[in-house]
């Protein structure tokens, strides 16, 4: 064993052999692999292996289609190859009407991916599948090229070709520790000794928070037992003259596959269990779980009730291993929060079928820096100081017991909250707040008219729609009033932070004390990193001279990673989180000086505190930090209390807007309005895969400034021209918004992916923005939107079709 790798892999399953072999595709082949016992030796040896297309978001979608590509690749390979059944088919099944809506959308956001499905109804289904019936059936989605391959045999190829690229593989060889020194280096620890390593890759499956363990992290991983069975020959199957296409139930909660003349099946069952959560046996390897098919009867009947062949057939082997799952189900590959030169490929819990996109997206963030989509929905920093094990845990069992029911628009399932509250949770739930999540925080989604009141979950506009044109129109004419809880928020001190901010900046932001301006942050590749608010704060009784850097409540981890990575060792910049201290009260609308007036001392007119200014003061008795800024459009104010005087700064609100008549409003009712202002999010319109000129930020560049990261890039990008640009578009339906993914089409081909939509309210239109082909970007422009399968016409109309002079938030 060599004794020094660029980068060492710890784990031997398909995330550690595909990252490996990827690493080498990305021409880095000072690479190594550890793995404690045998390849595949973990959850890999026992998958089921299917191997599907499906995605709920783009970037799965792709990930998948890389594969699929590279499993027939081995599957063809002349000198090694690798047992893979590709092209069965599959269909995923429903019985209502919004499961329905959501495979049409689903196809919809494949399409922009190259990737075709198809929307079948239940005789379909029967006819492609003979052996189900069509009792409490609608139809399906149809992925044609679904199928499953050989797990061992998969990963010895992956292994072998990266050996052939100059790759190292160490089997039986533990590692025991990992020392990381000064300059970001690491040594792992092994019982064949030690290798100096740049970068390390926790590939560990579900012994992954055991190597966190030494690391000095904990990883939001948890397993649950998985069982499935092998049936005995079925006649029906050989009478079929095909292969059987695989079959996955959200009604019965099972999936089955062929294997040779009977069918593999397995189940999701509502009574699950989690595994290892208080340690694993170092002597399990190549193992089982005990059966327990008992537990699996329920679901048992149910796949009996869709395939009547099955009571007819017997059982000849039984397989339960444990799988491993995060907190949304999604895996985490990407960078470790909070470390250097560190990465992770875990919480594959469909690791064979989409473990070879996950190991390439993966090697090219090591590699480059960044993968060539938008990580984000598999980023490891998505989760935060919430996520614990036991967290985890909770929202791994919710997941299992809805494996094949996607989640609708605007469902925040009940498992693990609430996790991150603020004094005034309660107070809101009173007063009839319906919350979201986001980031673990609880946080108002909008407010319901009765305590009885339930939305009907579906991708369709429905109850909710006249709620939030109320809190909406409440907004436009008067004022109102919400919470934003978990606000990323850093204070930035020392002499240095203007220059260090100038350097993360691609544009100019105001130094000037008292005043407020917003920024962008760059990749290396001159494309979107982040987008941050920045608050200049005055000395005062409260502090020194500051800095607050504010962004998305997602993104803490990332940015503070994004920030401390590039200090200089010479620079006097200081940075803390106050995350978790404060949040944030908005008040907005034309009334919202009037009551902040009536609540807190000073002058507030439009002459002592303009638009973009930033003052401290007393809210009632609360200390509060007030920034002129707005989202939605309207005059606001954002005002940042700490979480103790929290309490008070609101009760002062609400008592000041009674002679105004306040009224809170919710998330969805800002999502409306800032759609109507051109106003963008982080991570559904602001992607690493654009750069800020094709994302239509081009005010907030400035190319003739020093030198700042990813501007030599950008240069490069601006001379190529772009090659999509953002737009805003008029869609002509009122039954359901464009969502995130929906496939535009202009002159019979895909022209661009809508990233978000909903409903302007004060505008009266159906709003999207997309990133379109430039050739169909001009105003004007008409289109057609995929939306839920049906082609509904658009038009590019300017940027911000409500208020566009920005009059009403300078009022």
């Amino acid at each position: 064993m060599r004794d020094q790798a660029r980068v060492v892999v710890i784990g031997g399953g398909i995330a550690g052999c595909s990252a490996l072999y990827h690493l080498t595709q990305e021409g880095w082949t000072d690479v190594m692999l550890i793995e404690r016992d045998e390849l595949t030796s973990g959850t890999t040896w026992h998958s089921a292996a299917q191997v599907t297309n499906f995605g709920m978001t783009q970037t799965m979608v792709g990930l998948k289609s890389h594969s699929i590509a590279l499993y027939k690749e081995l599957r063809d390979d002349p000198e090694y190859p690798v047992g893979y059944n590709h092209g069965d088919g599959g269909i995923r099944l429903a019985n209502t009407e919004a499961q329905m809506d959501g495979y049409r959308h689903f196809a919809s956001m494949a399409r922009g991916m190259g990737v075709e499905f198809e929307v079948i109804d239940a005789a379909e289904c029967a006819r492609r599948h003979p052996l189900i019936s069509t009792d409490n059936l609608l139809g399906g989605l149809w992925d044609p090229t679904d199928g499953h391959i050989d797990p061992a045999q998969l990963c010895q190829a992956l292994a072998r070709r990266a050996r052939l690229a100059g790759a190292e593989v160490n089997r039986h060889t533990p590692v025991t520790g990992l020392t990381q020194h000064p300059d970001s280096t690491w040594t792992v620890h092994t019982e064949k000794g030690d290798v100096r390593a740049e970068i390390v890759v926790n590939a560990g499956g579900y012994r992954c928070n055991e190597i966190g363990a030494m690391m000095g992290v904990s990883h939001p991983v948890a397993s649950m037992e998985h069982q499935y069975f092998l049936t005995e020959d079925i006649p029906a199957i050989a009478e079929a003259g095909h292969r059987m296409p695989l079959l996955r139930c959200p009604i019965s909660d099972y999936y089955c596959r062929q294997e040779k003349g009977g069918l593999l099946l397995g189940f999701y069952e509502q009574g699950c269990r989690t595994w290892g959560m208080d340690g694993i046996d170092p002597k399990f390897t190549n193992d089982l779980c005990p059966d327990d098919l008992d537990r699996v009867t329920d679901v048992l009947e149910g796949a009996f009730a869709r395939m009547p062949a099955l009571m007819e057939t017997g059982i000849r082997s039984i397989v339960n291993g444990p799988i491993t799952y995060t907190i949304d189900g999604a895996p985490l590959v990407g960078p470790i929060p909070g470390k250097r030169n560190a990465f992770c490929i875990i919480g594959l819990r469909a690791g064979l079928g989409e473990g070879g996109g996950h190991g390439w997206l993966l090697a090219q963030q090591i590699v480059h820096g960044e993968a060539q989509y938008d990580t984000w929905v598999i980023d490891p920093r998505r989760f935060t100081g919430h996520a614990t094990v036991e967290l985890t845990a909770l929202k791994a069992i919710e997941d299992y017991q809805n494996e094949f029911r996607f989640h609708f628009p605007h469902e925040h399932r009940p498992a693990g909250r609430p996790m991150k509250t603020t004094p005034l949770t309660p107070l809101l739930a009173a007063e009839g707040a319906e919350f979201g999540t986001v980031n673990g925080w609880e946080r108002v989604d909008y407010i319901k008219p009765t305590p009885d009141f339930s939305e009907t979950l579906g991708f369709r506009f429905n109850e909710v729609h006249d709620l939030v044109a109320q809190e909406v129109a409440a907004v436009a004419t008067s004022v109102g009033l919400t919470e934003v809880s978990g606000f990323n928020r850093f204070e930035l001190t020392g002499k240095d932070v203007h220059g260090f901010l100038d350097r993360m900046l691609c544009g100019r932001v105001t130094k000037k004390p008292g005043r407020v301006g917003l920024g962008y942050l760059l990749n290396h590749h001159g494309m979107l990193k982040t987008e941050a608010t920045i608050a200049n704060i005055p000395a005062s009784d409260r502090g020194p001279d500051r800095v607050w850097y504010g962004s998305a409540a997602a993104s803490e981890y990332h940015d503070m990673d994004w920030l401390t990575a590039h200090l200089r060792p010479a620079e006097d910049v200081t940075i803390r989180s106050l995350t978790n201290a404060q949040t944030i009260l908005v008040l907005a609308g034309p009334r919202a000086r009037d009551v902040l007036s009536a609540a807190a001392r000073g002058d507030w007119s439009r002459e002592a505190f303009p638009w973009l200014s930033l003052r401290e003061a007393h809210i009632g008795i609360a200390p509060a930090t007030v920034l002129g800024v707005s989202f939605s459009g309207e005059l606001a104010y954002e005002i940042h209390v700490p979480n103790e005087s929290l309490h008070a700064a609101y009760l002062a609100l609400r008592k000041a807007g009674e002679a105004h008549g306040l009224r809170l409003f919710g998330a969805r009712a800002v999502d409306s309005m800032r759609l109507e202002k051109g106003f963008l999010h982080w991570k559904a319109d602001l992607l690493t895969e654009f750069d800020p000129f094709e994302t239509g930020l081009d005010r907030f560049v400035k190319l003739d400034k020093g030198d700042f990261i990813g501007k030599p890039a950008l240069l490069e990008r601006v001379e190529n021209g772009p090659r999509r640009k953002l737009v805003t578009l008029a869609v002509e339906t009122s039954e359901a918004p464009a969502h995130g993914g929906a496939s535009l089409v202009a002159d019979g081909k895909i022209v661009g992916t809508v990233t978000s939509g909903d409903w302007g309210h004060r505008t009266g239109l159906n709003l999207a923005y997309a990133f379109v082909a430039p050739e169909v970007a001009q105003e004007g422009t008409e289109m057609t939107v995929d939306i839920l399968g049906e082609p509904v016409p658009a038009r590019v109309i300017p940027a911000s079709p409500y208020d566009p002079g920005f009059d009403r938030m300078r009022a």
